[in-house]
């Protein structure tokens, strides 16, 4: 059985957990691994709900602050064991994202009187469908467990805060026609020049930029797909285009649709995936305080994060963590050591109040 020693240096320590081969729903050794060490700490009360495991202060602060980070990683890709070349730090996980999850255990045990109580939750498949997703179980069967007045995802953000989430839904637009030979057209209806309308509308389409804390989210709306076609010699009966809308978090689900309805109006529209965005909540007092003891520049978050599931729960929330997002699921996946010390000690400095 694998062991994690959490008083090990952050570079050891993240070796260590990268080492644990994880894939998604085979977190059972690490999560045992985590579940062992974290209940060495007395300060801590450790609770597990499958490969999930939260750990928590109850020191009666009068704010509470919830970091989390997701254990598993996608497949193996020749990736493993970890090595570490210079200042670099090469393996599956170590950007996405058990550089962080390392962060996250090694102050989890270090920190016994934090300035903020500190839910400490470290979940199992992120990485794949939703249904399987630890956070999200969490947030429906225990959404108590997860309740604070800030959260902290610690999924790569080059070792920088990005604040909230963009929502994302997709829909298909689907139109009808009647098949006849493509020699005798007029005697069909050609279901894919029947979407030249809604194309036209896309392209004409002008996107918002919404101004929340300070941040400014760019929305996007874009085909993404289209299908259609019998054959060769055949006017097509049906044509399928499918639409992605990334909007920004002042927007939920339903006025999402509302306004796909109001762009494509006349036409049906199919919702085949959907997903909240999360507001930043920057002027939050423990989120203030968390970006003035970070330092740098706060940027929005362009894409979705597991940060949107805190939203639903009320509590807002943002992406910090060491590595570069574009290495994530790649076989060269690395993280800089120096993200690694520098995202440890500025948390520390956030938690211990110095």
């Amino acid at each position: 059985m694998a062991s994690l020693d959490l008083t090990a240096d952050i570079v050891t320590l993240t070796r260590a957990v990268v080492d644990v081969p994880s894939e998604s729903l085979e977190e059972a050794e690490l999560a045992d691994a985590v579940e062992a060490a974290l209940r060495t700490c007395d300060h801590l009360q450790v609770v597990r709900d499958g490969h999930t495991i939260i750990a928590r202060t109850e020191l009666g602060r009068d704010e509470r602050v919830v970091i989390a980070g997701h254990i598993d990683t996608v497949p193996l890709n020749d990736n493993l064991p970890s090595r570490l070349e210079g200042d670099t730090l090469w393996g599956l996980g170590t950007c996405d994202m058990k550089g962080g999850v390392a962060i996250a255990l090694s102050l989890a045990a270090e920190l016994s009187e934090p300035v903020r109580d500190v839910t400490w939750v470290f979940y199992e498949a992120e990485e794949i469908a939703a249904v399987h997703n630890g956070l999200g179980r969490i947030a429906r069967e225990h959404p108590e467990w997860l309740q604070g007045d800030f959260a902290i995802l610690m999924e790569p953000s080059n070792a920088g805060v990005e604040a909230g989430c963009q929502g994302t839904m997709r829909v298909e637009i689907r139109t009808t026609g009647e098949r006849a030979h493509s020699a005798r057209s007029w005697m069909g209806h050609n279901a894919i020049h029947d979407l030249a309308p809604v194309l036209a509308t896309l392209a004409g389409y002008s996107p918002r930029t919404v101004d929340i804390d300070g941040l400014t989210y760019r929305e996007g709306l874009n085909a993404v797909g289209v299908r259609g076609g019998v054959s060769g010699n055949v006017i097509p009966d049906e044509a399928v285009l499918t639409v992605n809308y990334r909007f920004a978090p002042d927007r939920d689900e339903e006025a999402a649709l509302a306004h796909l309805r109001e762009v494509f109006s006349g036409h049906e529209l199919t919702v085949t995936d959907s997903a909240p965005g999360a507001l930043p909540g920057l002027g939050r007092p423990a989120a203030a305080a968390f970006v003035e003891a970070i330092g740098g520049e706060v940027g929005p978050k362009f894409g979705w994060t597991d940060v949107a599931k805190f939203t639903l729960l009320g509590v807002p929330a943002v992406n910090y963590g060491p590595g570069d997002p574009r290495y994530a699921h790649k076989a060269d996946e690395q993280v800089p050591v120096e993200h690694l010390h520098r995202v440890h000690d500025r948390l520390r400095e956030w938690l211990s109040g110095h």
